[in-house]
């Protein structure tokens, strides 16, 4: 049988991808009648999952999947779409340029009479050689693609990942491009409806895209869409993964050693399980011996000091500066703050609720009491869904991840 490996940076292989299958299975059923949004924060398998997709068609689709997480304005997402085509299928990109496409067709023919670009990927340079005004022109283009594809009648999967960044890129350049967008987004999704088109749109985002929307008054531009949450590995997968991976490389340990590697992630994050393992087996090589609980609490404690976790942790501590707005962002630091401090129970939403409000006070933030309840009400919702935050009981609250919160404590309380 071949040997799993590790992945701690890159998505994981579809042949190496464990218990995702029925979620896999759901998605798809899902997409025979909807279009769909993956609902996941960043570093718990969604990549992967779409790698799945996009690797496995079913149902004759043709998948394209593009990350649009650097990206500001929708003439770039459709200049990325197209290319994506011209890549992965030149017979049907041929196909839409012939059906009455002519900005592909001419982006086509630039292509072809210039090896230069060929060989530099300089479709999409021709692309916008082709339309010295795409930005003016998105919508047009936009409405071409989807006209040319649902003429070919060839099923196509259009998987957008990260769509709530451009969606923020787009807010800090011109909000009024967003309602645009987003409106004209809508109606393409609903005409025709989906169970009689071609096409189908597969959403993915780390950062809460309901949420991102709610700040704009928008939630209502998405809610045609079906939400497929990505399960949280449950206590018995993270042991099997240990055990699996262990084994696999023929490394003796005690039948406590899971259990303590489980009881020091939390709820587990995949990619901080994966380093996690990976460091076990790797304190295995250094000094072969049978691993213990010991042992494991000792990986996790030097992991916490890691480089390669620093630039993994580093991320979350990072993110909420780019994508949560004043008073949320610097009270998320206070209560987090808080939090990483708290004992294994956390603390009660009653004592983040006072270091909320004793946080703007310190401010000088002036909210009216109603103003302060709802603020934090939302915060608490996005760290929930941002996955910095659990209810681990009623009305009380901890870190999602066990590591994160050690973390969190020796770098930033």
């Amino acid at each position: 049988m071949k040997r799993v490996e590790f992945y701690t940076g890159e998505p994981v292989e579809p042949s190496d991808l464990w218990f995702r299958d029925p979620y896999i299975d759901q998605v798809w059923e899902t997409l025979r009648r909807q279009h769909v949004l993956i609902s996941a924060p960043r570093r718990t398998g969604k990549t992967s999952v779409m790698n799945h997709l996009a690797r496995n068609p079913r149902e004759g689709y043709l998948v394209v999947y593009q990350n649009v997480q650097d990206l500001s304005h929708p003439a770039q997402l459709f200049q990325t779409i197209l290319e994506n085509f011209f890549e992965q299928s030149q017979d049907l990109t041929n196909q839409l340029a012939q059906s009455g496409f002519g900005m592909l067709k001419r982006a086509i023919e630039i292509v072809r009479n210039s090896v230069d670009s060929v060989s530099a990927g300089g479709f999409k340079i021709a692309l916008r050689n082709s339309d010295p005004d795409w930005e003016k022109h998105w919508k047009e283009h936009g409405d071409s693609l989807l006209a040319a594809i649902r003429k070919s009648q060839r099923p196509v999967l259009l998987i957008i990942d990260e769509l709530p960044d451009l969606i923020l890129e787009m807010r800090d350049r011109d909000e009024a491009l967003v309602r645009d967008f987003l409106a004209w987004f809508r109606v393409q999704r609903q005409n025709p409806v989906p169970s009689q088109d071609p096409v189908r749109w597969l959403i993915g985002g780390s950062v809460n895209l309901t949420s991102t929307l709610d700040e704009l008054g928008e939630v209502a531009a998405i809610n045609d869409i079906a939400i497929e949450t990505l399960p949280v590995l449950t206590d018995d997968q993270v042991i099997e993964f240990v055990r699996r991976m262990l084994e696999g490389r023929e490394v003796p340990y005690e039948p406590d050693a899971p259990w303590t590697a489980l009881k020091r992630l939390g709820r587990p994050i995949p990619l901080f399980l994966q380093l996690a393992t990976q460091d076990i087996v790797r304190s295995w090589r250094n000094n072969p011996r049978t691993i213990t609980a010991k042992d494991v609490d000792a990986v996790f404690d030097a992991l916490i000091s890691s480089q390669a976790a620093q630039d993994k942790l580093q991320h979350y501590h990072s993110r909420i500066k780019l994508h949560y707005k004043q008073p949320k962002q610097s009270a998320a630091y206070a209560l987090l703050g808080q939090l990483s401090q708290s004992a294994s129970n956390g603390l009660s939403r009653r004592a983040l609720l006072s270091e909320f409000v004793r946080h703007l006070d310190a401010q000088s933030m002036e909210l009216n009491e109603p103003d302060k309840r709802r603020q934090f009400n939302h915060l608490m919702r996005d760290l929930e869904n941002d996955f910095y935050i659990v209810e681990i009981d009623d009305e009380s609250y901890d870190f999602a991840s066990g590591l994160m919160k050690a973390w969190w404590k020796k770098y930033y309380a």
